[in-house]
């Protein structure tokens, strides 16, 4: 039996690179190890802000890949490259501040045991069993955004209360989310993905194990840290 391979998609290969750009951030950044540190408090000036106003981020974010074509794709057009170049740009330095003075990863794939996508990390901000209608507000603002500097804008302040209160997220899958966002009837489709995210996270663990997890881990978590100071 022949296997068909679906092909790859644009938004996938945005999606992989800022994974394999934001892993080996975070694992340089857990390690302490200087040349991360000093990249993330760079890429941190860049949130919320559009890619060509810092030129000095340029070197930190490498594009190189998307001018390559694996198997199974054809090369990116020139409107395709500048999207995927935007969604990485604000990916990134979303990540970069969402890391700040966190001593766990903040970067955590989604997967259907584990939602780390935009709606969940939304969702686990809220007391079980209700809706906190000022934080919903705030993903329904990012949802209703003209375009992507607005909406880098609205990401940027819920990053800011994730990072409060120490809530993962996948800024890969949402790496690959703002490429499709910039297209017709991207932001649509964007907007499905994050509203379906934020109704599958289910805020009672099936058992105590999980409960026992995070307050292990918060025990052993420093949220400070002067590595950050910049």
């Amino acid at each position: 039996m022949t296997t068909v391979t679906a092909p790859v998609t644009p938004r996938d290969r945005v999606a992989r690179l800022a994974a394999g750009h934001i892993a080996a951030l975070q694992r340089g950044y857990l390690d302490d190890q200087s040349h991360a540190v000093a990249s993330l408090a760079r890429l941190r000036r860049g949130a919320g802000r559009e890619a060509g106003q810092l030129p000095d981020l340029w070197a930190l974010i490498d594009t190189g890949p998307l001018h390559e074509t694996p198997d199974g794709a054809r090369p990116l057009s020139e409107r395709e490259l500048v999207r995927a170049e935007d969604a990485l740009h604000v990916a990134l330095t979303l990540y970069a501040l969402h890391q700040q003075s966190r001593r766990s990863g903040m970067y955590q794939a989604d997967r259907p045991d584990r939602w780390r996508g935009l709606g969940a990390a939304v969702r686990r901000m809220m007391k079980p069993g209700e809706i906190d209608e000022p934080v919903h507000k705030r993903l329904v603002r990012a949802g209703t955004a003209p375009d992507l500097p607005v909406l880098a804008q609205r990401l940027r302040d819920i990053v800011v209360l994730l990072r409060r209160e120490d809530i993962q997220l996948d800024h890969a899958l949402l790496a690959g989310q703002l490429y499709t966002w910039q297209w017709p009837s991207g932001a649509d489709t964007v907007r499905r993905e994050w509203g379906r995210s934020f109704h599958a996270w289910h805020d009672k663990p099936k058992d105590g194990a999980a409960a026992s997890a995070a307050s292990a881990g918060s025990d052993t978590t420093r949220t400070d840290t002067d590595k950050d100071a910049s």
